[in-house]
This record gives structure tokens, C-alpha cells and sequence, in this order.
């Protein structure tokens, strides 16, 4: 296992280090002036020269390579052009709500897609299976922004149940201020009692989610459905038939166990393709997280930022992709790790 681990952790690095050099090499050949969005349009000529002698600009792209390559690795990820705030402070300080937001997507789009697919398993062809098999393709086909739109429609304009946009009313505050333990504002005011303000974000936090959770769950269910009809067929099952065991507990304890391990390969990269699937979300629903900081640095080239947010992407997508293979182990004992 260990030796797994760190292999893994190897081959991350390396894919990694490739990244930096595509990531620099793209942002140094877009046809923009970083000169000019640090100090503005207006700036004299003057005022350009000092700005790209002091951030490094003159100089020949290698040794501004190494250098970034160096400041990475001590903790410096560049200085924002657009907030002229560090990049790393500027992700830190909205890492907490995406996180937030894609955890609760995916614990809904993993919970729900594998109940639907165990489900539709059970009777293929039939209605309730057609019924899943439909809601699965159009989770996945409809787009997040529009599917954003039509819920604000309907829970918001239409029935008028839940809010439209942000993370917390503008009140909480003042009246019930969130303590802040972990930094996760909604599990803080969860484990700090504030009641008031847990209820408050779980109603801003139920759209975004549901929108951010349509695609992987409709990927999950339609995977899980799959690999239970392959399980199903297999010998263990007749066997387990014979001996007159119970249907229920075939489907959900038996095959589910054997049918989990290709559903968690789906649920990794869907949580890994989330991190970007929230620049969207949060665009809609005006979520501060780090997909509305993406969206505002690509359109003001900011490319530092965007440089930053990508290699923290990549490292969720390594990560979770390791992540996956270490529990798929844990559940099947047929998948080697050597």
C-alpha cells in the first residue's frame, strides 16, 4: 500500500511539473500586456517599465520559469493583477465555500445516483427504470447554467420557498455572526449551535447544489445501473439464489458490494470535473467561492490567477483520482496494488 501511495505521489509530481511549464508557457504567448492590467490603461510608458521590471517581466521566459517554479514551491503563487492581492490568499480566503458547495453536491449525486441505479436494476426495461434512465440523461445533458436558471425559476420566482442567490442572508451577520472553527461556514455554525444561521445556509445552499449535483448524479446512477446488471449475472448470484436468500438483500448487500468499485471511479472524476463545474454555478447563484474568482480572472486575463487556479484544479483531480483507487482496494480485494 505504501509503496502504491508513493508511486502515485511520484507520478503526480511529475504530471505536475509538466503542467507548470504548459500552464507558463500558454500564459506568456496570450496577446495581452500583464504591464498594463497591473497599472491600469492609462498608465505612462514609465509607469509600465517599472511594473514589469518589478514583477519580473523583462526578463527571458526560462528564468522567469525557474523563478516561478521557485516561488511555488516556497508558498508564493504570484500577486493578482486584477486585486493586487497574493493569488494564494485570494483562493485561500474563498477555498472554504467551493468546498463546501462540492461536498455537499457530491455526498447528494454519489447518495442518490447509486439508490437510483440499484433501483432501475432491479426490473430493467421497466417504467421506473425508463423513468431513472431519463432523469439520468438529462442530468447529464442539461447545461449547469441553465438548469441554475429554471431552479431559480420555479423555487424561487414560482413558489417562492427558498432564496435566489448568495451563501447567507445579508442579516445573519449581524444578528447571528458565524463562529468560525474550521473555516467551513455552514459546518461551523452547525457545530457551534448557531441554529439560525445553519438553517439560513442550508436553504441558500440546497439550489446550487442541486445544480452542481445533476451531472454527476446522473452519471453515477447510470454507471451503478450498468455494473449491477453485469453483477447480476454472475454465478454467485444464482448460487446465492438457490440457497433462498432474500431479493433485498442480493441487490443491496451482495451486488452492490462488487458493483461499487467502477461507480467510485465515475464519483472521483465527477467530483474532480465539479471544481470546475462551479464556475458556472457560482456565476448563477453569486456563490464567493473560487469558481466566481476564476470567472472574474479570465475575463480580466488575469493570468496569475488563472495559472493558480488551474494547478490547484489538477491537484484535486490527482488527488481524488488517488483517492479513489485506495478505497476501491478497500472494497474489492481483487483490485492489486502492486
Amino acid at each position: 500500500m505504501l509503496r502504491f501511495v508513493l508511486r502515485r505521489l511520484i507520478t503526480s509530481v511529475l504530471v505536475l511539473a509538466v503542467l507548470t511549464v504548459i500552464v507558463f508557457v500558454l500564459a506568456r504567448v496570450v496577446p495581452s500586456d500583464p504591464a498594463v492590467i497591473f497599472a491600469g490603461p492609462k498608465a505612462p510608458p514609465a509607469e509600465l517599465d517599472r511594473v514589469r521590471q518589478e514583477l519580473g517581466f523583462d526578463r527571458p521566459m526560462f528564468v522567469q520559469y525557474f523563478e516561478y517554479l521557485s516561488n511555488l514551491l516556497t508558498g508564493d503563487w504570484g500577486q493578482s493583477l486584477a486585486t493586487k492581492r497574493p493569488v494564494l490568499d485570494e483562493l485561500f480566503t474563498r477555498l472554504p465555500a467551493t468546498l463546501e458547495l462540492i461536498g455537499f453536491a457530491m455526498v447528494l449525486a454519489v447518495t442518490a445516483g447509486v439508490i437510483l441505479g440499484v433501483v432501475g436494476s432491479q426490473r430493467p426495461g421497466g417504467f421506473i427504470d425508463g423513468a431513472i434512465r431519463f432523469l439520468s440523461i438529462g442530468g447529464i445533458s442539461v447545461p449547469a447554467f441553465w438548469l441554475g436558471l429554471l431552479l431559480q425559476l420555479l423555487f424561487v420566482g414560482g413558489l417562492g420557498i427558498l432564496p435566489a442567490t448568495g451563501q447567507f442572508s445579508n442579516s445573519i451577520k449581524y444578528s447571528n455572526p458565524i463562529t468560525h472553527v474550521t473555516g467551513l461556514p455552514l459546518f461551523d455554525s452547525m457545530i457551534t449551535g448557531n441554529g439560525v444561521a445553519f438553517t439560513d445556509g442550508l436553504q441558500h445552499m440546497i439550489l446550487p447544489a442541486l445544480t452542481l449535483a445533476a451531472y454527476p448524479l446522473g452519471l453515477v446512477a447510470r454507471m451503478t445501473r450498468a455494473a449491477m446488471l453485469d453483477v447480476m449475472n454472475q454465478d454467485y448470484i444464482f448460487t446465492a439464489r438457490a440457497y433462498g436468500l432474500r431479493e433485498t438483500a442480493i441487490h443491496w448487500r451482495l451486488a452492490l458490494k462488487n458493483a461499487l468499485p467502477p461507480v467510485l471511479s465515475i464519483a472521483g472524476m465527477a467530483a474532480a470535473y465539479a471544481l470546475t463545474g462551479t464556475f458556472f454555478v457560482e456565476a448563477v447563484f453569486n456563490w464567493p467561492g473560487i469558481g466566481q474568482f476564476a470567472t472574474s480572472s479570465m475575463l480580466a486575463v488575469d493570468y496569475p490567477a488563472i495559472m493558480a487556479i488551474t494547478l490547484m484544479g489538477a491537484t484535486a483531480y490527482l488527488l481524488a483520482n488517488l483517492l479513489v483507487d485506495i478505497l476501491q482496494s478497500r472494497i474489492d480485494p481483487r483490485v492489486s496494488m502492486s
